[in-house]
């Protein structure tokens, strides 16, 4: 990866979430490519979870913390002293945001303000990189793909939190941070797959979870379109971005990550390519979400980022999917979560 790998050597990093599925793998990525990272996290909600398997902890400098205590997380920030932060700390799940409104919206706004806050209090940051979702957009469900000027929205509180902290991290940024040099962006990025999530309520581990027990996999919404990739796709990303934004931090604004457009493709095809990929595996298909609303169809431009960093995704879906089975796999069959991750690392920067 030539052109992030000595970038990131002995710069001083700050992850928020480095206890989740995306955060540990970003933790550990850039743990091999040398940076000093800090880690500021709740504990991991799943178990299992990749946080404890791949021993992410010993890579970094770990602080549980909630990012709604405001004074705590300025202290670490301070502490830290970093040069590059990496935002993922949220309420991830749109499901769960239903039966937990209020904790989405503190964690996903107030969170955000307070890291933001905190920033000001420190004189050693350069970029920021805020992840938010490609659900930030308000949702007409057209076959269109939307790019990072259209209008904002949410209709499940997930996606109206994210939203709202995308309008939060707009206004610190041309309010308090652009005049100090400070380049601070968001990442709106699209349905992820790959080893070692074992989220609720997400397809791929649903599907593990249900076929390694032999028990059907129910499916509640067929024909959404959703934009797929693999985990390391928008990491690579989110690495790109904050080292384009250190050097030029004029750039600070709003990014889509995710497939090209015309490659988003139902639920349907994507367990389709996975009961080929496992070889067996029962589906049953409901058309129904239990009342709780859910977009059917989301499609993201990603032709600003692509043409800022000239950079495509590496692994098409099916690879996507046969790699992430893979590791579900021999990491079942005793192969080291960490062993497995670096090997995925090594095969996807071999492409670059």
């Amino acid at each position: 990866m030539p052109s992030s790998a000595n970038f990131f050597r002995g710069r001083k990093v700050l992850i928020t979430g480095h206890t989740g599925f995306k955060g540990s793998w970003l933790t550990l990525w850039l743990h091999r490519l040398g940076a000093e990272i800090t880690g500021i996290s709740l504990p991991a909600i799943t178990e299992p979870n990749l946080f404890s398997r791949a021993n992410i902890e010993r890579l970094c400098e770990h602080h549980v913390c909630d990012i709604r205590d405001s004074a705590a997380l300025t202290f670490l920030v301070q502490k830290a002293k970093p040069e590059i932060i990496f935002h993922l700390a949220a309420q991830p799940l749109v499901r769960a945001s239903y039966l937990q409104p209020l904790d989405t919206f503190s964690t996903n706004i107030m969170g955000a303000a307070n890291l933001l806050q905190a920033l000001r209090e420190v004189d050693t940051v350069k970029s920021v990189v805020m992840v938010t979702t490609d659900k930030v957009y308000h949702n007409n469900e057209c076959l269109h793909p939307y790019n990072e000027d259209a209008r904002l929205g949410g209709h499940d509180p997930y996606s109206a939190s994210k939203a709202a902290s995308e309008l939060v991290i707009a206004s610190f940024r041309q309010a308090f941070l652009a005049e100090r040099g400070v380049a601070l962006a968001t990442a709106r990025a699209g349905n992820v797959i790959g080893g070692g999530d074992w989220s609720e309520d997400r397809l791929i581990p649903d599907a593990v979870r249900a076929w390694q027990n032999k028990k059907p996999l129910e499916i509640r919404l067929p024909e959404a379109i959703r934009p797929w990739q693999h985990v390391l796709e928008p990491l690579f990303g989110y690495m790109q971005l904050a080292k384009k934004l250190y050097l030029q931090p004029g750039l600070a604004g709003a990014y889509n990550f995710g497939p090209n457009a015309n490659e988003a493709v139902t639920v349907r095809e994507v367990i389709d390519i996975a009961r080929n990929v496992y070889g067996a595996g029962e589906v049953n298909y409901h058309q129904e979400n239990n009342g709780l609303h859910e977009a059917g169809v989301l499609m993201l431009d990603t032709s600003k980022i692509t043409n800022l960093l000239q950079n495509h995704p590496v692994w098409p879906l099916n690879q996507t999917i046969q790699r992430t089975f893979d590791w579900y796999r021999d990491e079942n069959q005793g192969k080291t979560a960490f062993d497995l991750c670096t090997t995925d690392i090594e095969a996807y920067e071999a492409l670059l």
